[in-house]
């Protein structure tokens, strides 16, 4: 039997809580009042996560050098607000409000959505693997030469949920994953 991309995800995470919270349509706007937002939730063959309000903006103030081998947190600056502004030719890490419960026969790819690509800001997601769980880190890059703002709480990128026709054999959770249930804003681990 054959269901439908969008009632697939309703389905999941309605049962197994793949996606919480989950809002199982395309939120444009908060309500009658508010302005449009960058929308987010259940799209036909996805869904639209959003951003938290934690950023960790990356700065050279102490000149720094980024080493995936030793990283430490004074290359970056903690900001917790409704909006993020990013400088130019910058980046930031941040969170996605969403925690995901990735299936043992799903892998998903994440990519930026297009309201901020055609702004010159670049979403970084690796994929979601099977059995992996957490809160997203995601990596917003700000390509051009101006300062770029974030909206906290509003869509950012698009998860793709790919399943196969079976199980993996060896998963995320198998593997013992060095990123698994992370919660919050995760730097990188040795």
């Amino acid at each position: 039997m054959s269901i439908k991309a969008d009632s697939w995800i309703r389905l999941m995470s309605q049962t197994t809580g793949m996606i919480e919270p989950f809002t199982d349509r395309q939120v444009r706007k908060i309500d009658e009042i508010s302005s449009k937002i960058v929308s987010f939730g259940l799209s036909s063959y996805g869904y639209d996560i959003r951003v938290a309000d934690e950023y960790k903006v990356f700065t050279n103030v102490f000149n720094s050098i980024i080493d995936p081998k030793n990283f430490t947190d004074n290359s970056f600056v903690a900001i917790k607000s409704d909006v993020c502004v990013i400088p130019p030719n910058s980046f930031a890490l941040a969170r996605s409000v969403e925690y995901f419960r990735i299936p043992r026969d799903v892998l998903t790819i994440c990519l930026g959505k297009s309201t901020y690509a055609r702004c010159g800001i670049i979403v970084n997601v690796t994929p979601f693997e099977p059995e992996w769980e957490g809160h997203v880190t995601i990596e917003i890059s700000n390509t051009t030469p101006l300062p770029a703002k974030i909206y906290s709480n509003e869509g950012i990128a698009q998860v793709i949920f790919l399943q196969a026709d079976q199980q993996c054999e060896v998963s995320y959770a198998d593997r013992g994953g060095k990123y698994m249930k992370q919660r919050g804003i995760t730097l990188p681990r040795m």
